[in-house]
């Protein structure tokens, strides 16, 4: 009888949960849900008796060490800087782990002795980074095979509400961790534009964004995602001239965006007294107000748009020259601004959320230049069963399955999910899950 340890029952863990403990009793598997609540862990597993609790603190290692012991393979959807204490255990104990958040430095730093260990350690394997991983590398390698020539590819994937629940002027709700849209893009991003590296300061990330058509939904706006270069060998297209990872969002919600970004109110470092602190307070503080104008007047001027700006009835509509007050268990802007949009961006248990990935790839055939277009569109169930928890949590729990029944040869080291022998049976599966793309050529 194997044991699935899966740590977190976070929003992204209910479709990997719910496909494990579907499958358990079939395979005699035992499923144990490590994470700091109870109460969370309930929910997820229901009473179901293939299920186990484990309410532990992830950082204490006598509390996490003898789960991974005793576990034959380990998911973790904890926060990305928490992986690497469940790394750790896997490599003192020979554990093949995965999870979905990007490769840090220090996992990546594992790889010789992952190897040495004849371990996989499968990162990168929800949906972005994950499915976009797997798809692009599956239409790149069936290019290749016809000898074509790869000269742009450029990647969209975007979290979104889907357009029947789309209520609000910003056209976003909250189907994933909170924390991540308001740390978006801190970093700045880099990709690749007619053979020339480009790079993208925080501050410009969201200035006039670019769009696209998806078929349906009409134009989409996208912004560059962190370091694309890093993925050009692991892509392995030699001739590109343009390529790009990118974000999407809903036009409106860029221009909202660039503007909190520009009135500083997504500051996670510096350090605001809300004793009596009011929003309407907190943007002057951050805008410098001198009473000169009234607030919204003085907003537009700095933010150099018309008074009667679709950005300010965003700004109006969030509360932000509201006199109300502040918690006061806040310290940064950013956490101002995340207490606020946690309840202003929150889903009612039946809206449905909705996942777009689309793949742009022009390429060389026989002297004539090719674009082929492959999109798929995911809404939710409701927003316990979204489609963002179902493109994180599937990936995952099918590689977990799929490596206990021995259906795949586990790749040994640091991977993303970017070779044949595991994305070809994946994908099949996802495509039974309703996880497919349309292909268009032109």
């Amino acid at each position: 009888m194997h044991t699935i340890l899966v740590a977190g029952a976070g929003k992204s863990t209910t479709y990997l949960i719910h496909y494990l403990l579907s499958i358990a009793p079939r395979h005699r598997w035992k499923v144990v849900i490590a994470d700091g609540s109870a109460e969370a862990i309930a929910h997820k597993i229901n009473g179901n008796s293939h299920a186990e609790a484990a309410v532990i603190d992830i950082t204490n290692a006598a509390q996490r060490e003898p789960l991974v012991k005793r576990a034959d393979i380990v998911i973790s959807l904890m926060p990305p800087h928490l992986h690497i204490h469940l790394a750790q255990d896997c490599l003192k104990h020979k554990k093949n782990l995965i999870t979905s958040s990007y490769i840090s430095p220090e996992m990546r730093a594992m790889d010789k002795e992952v190897k040495e260990a004849g371990l996989m350690f499968m990162c990168e394997m929800g949906l972005d980074p994950g499915i976009d991983h797997m798809t692009a590398n599956q239409i790149i390698h069936s290019i290749q095979r016809v000898a074509a020539s790869i000269i742009s590819f450029k990647s969209y994937c975007g979290g979104l509400v889907a357009p029947e629940d789309d209520n609000n002027p910003w056209h976003y709700k909250f189907s994933w961790n909170p924390r991540n849209i308001i740390t978006a893009g801190k970093d700045g991003a880099k990709y690749l534009s007619n053979g020339k590296q480009v790079d993208v300061p925080y501050e410009k990330m969201f200035d006039n964004n670019k769009k696209i058509k998806v078929e349906g939904l009409g134009q989409l706006a996208y912004y560059p995602n962190r370091d694309s270069l890093r993925y050009l060998d692991l892509y392995d297209v030699p001739e590109v001239k343009n390529f790009m990872r990118a974000t999407l969002r809903y036009p409106n919600f860029c221009k909202g965006w660039n503007a909190l970004v520009h009135l500083g109110l997504t500051d996670e470092h510096d350090n605001i007294n809300n004793g009596d602190l009011t929003y309407a307070g907190w943007l002057k503080s951050k805008a410098s107000y001198k009473n000169s104008t009234t607030l919204p007047e003085h907003v537009a001027n700095k933010l150099n748009v018309p008074g009667d700006d679709k950005v300010l009835s965003m700004l109006h509509w969030l509360g932000l020259f509201d006199e109300k007050p502040v918690p006061q268990k806040n310290r940064s802007s950013a956490d101002i601004l995340l207490d606020l949009l946690v309840e202003k961006w929150k889903m009612e248990p039946d809206d449905k959320d909705m996942v777009v990935m689309q793949h742009e790839i022009e390429y060389i055939h026989k002297g004539k230049k090719n674009k082929l277009t492959s999109t798929m569109v995911l809404e939710g169930e409701n927003s316990e069963l979204s489609a963002m928890a179902k493109t994180v949590g599937l990936p995952m729990g099918i590689l977990a399955k799929m490596v206990l029944t021995k259906k795949i040869t586990p790749p040994v080291g640091v991977h993303i999910p970017n070779m044949p022998s595991v994305y070809r049976p994946l994908l099949t599966e996802l495509n039974h899950h309703g996880i497919r793309f349309t292909d268009e050529v032109e």
